[in-house]
């Protein structure tokens, strides 16, 4: 019994040194390289998340190939539908370039029309710049051909400054005017 005695005392001796070995080695360890720890654990975690979702969308997607395989009847459709809308995108494009011809051939009747009226108003001997531009006026106006004359300003045309405007006065400038700055020391407590 003594020695059982023994024992049981010595065990309790050796699970307290073992544990105090633990206690030492684990606390130093942790001391030592703690934060490189806690931050490796974190980034773990992240990745494992990360990766998660990717595996998850990897699943999704190998079951919709799996499901589209598996019903033809869908991508027959949806082929369908991608065929028609191509179609109905080149019929406008088609309606968009017709519009477009249509606006060209008129420019160029329009320019056409304009080089004839300025050949036949040169074979008459007038001036052909006024008359491309404004044949209405000439033909109202019986008399002579005023195309040599002074050019006349538009009537509706404001003039840029007021009529008082004058840089070298300092006044009316608003917000550009320049003054002098303070003489003397700035006064302070």
């Amino acid at each position: 019994m003594e020695r059982d005695g023994e024992q049981l005392s010595a065990r309790p001796a050796l699970e307290s040194e073992g544990l105090r070995f633990l206690h030492v080695t684990v606390g130093s360890l942790l001391a030592t390289y703690g934060w490189y720890i806690v931050f490796s654990c974190i980034l773990l975690y992240v990745i494992f998340q990360k990766l998660s979702t990717r595996l998850r969308a990897l699943r999704q997607r190998q079951l919709d190939r799996a499901a589209a395989a598996v019903e033809p009847d869908v991508v027959v459709k949806r082929q369908e539908a991608l065929v028609a809308a191509r179609l109905k995108m080149q019929e406008e494009l088609n309606a968009q370039v017709e519009k477009h011809k249509e606006k060209l051939r008129q420019l160029e009747e329009e320019k056409r029309r304009q080089k004839i009226e300025m050949w036949e108003s040169m074979q008459e001997g007038k001036s052909y710049k006024g008359n491309a531009r404004k044949p209405q006026q000439e033909e109202d106006s019986p008399g002579p051909s005023t195309s040599i004359g002074i050019p006349k300003r538009k009537p509706d045309r404001k003039p840029l400054r007021g009529g008082g405007y004058n840089p070298l006065s300092g006044e009316g400038g608003g917000t550009c005017s320049w003054r002098p700055g303070r003489r003397g020391p700035t006064t302070g407590g």
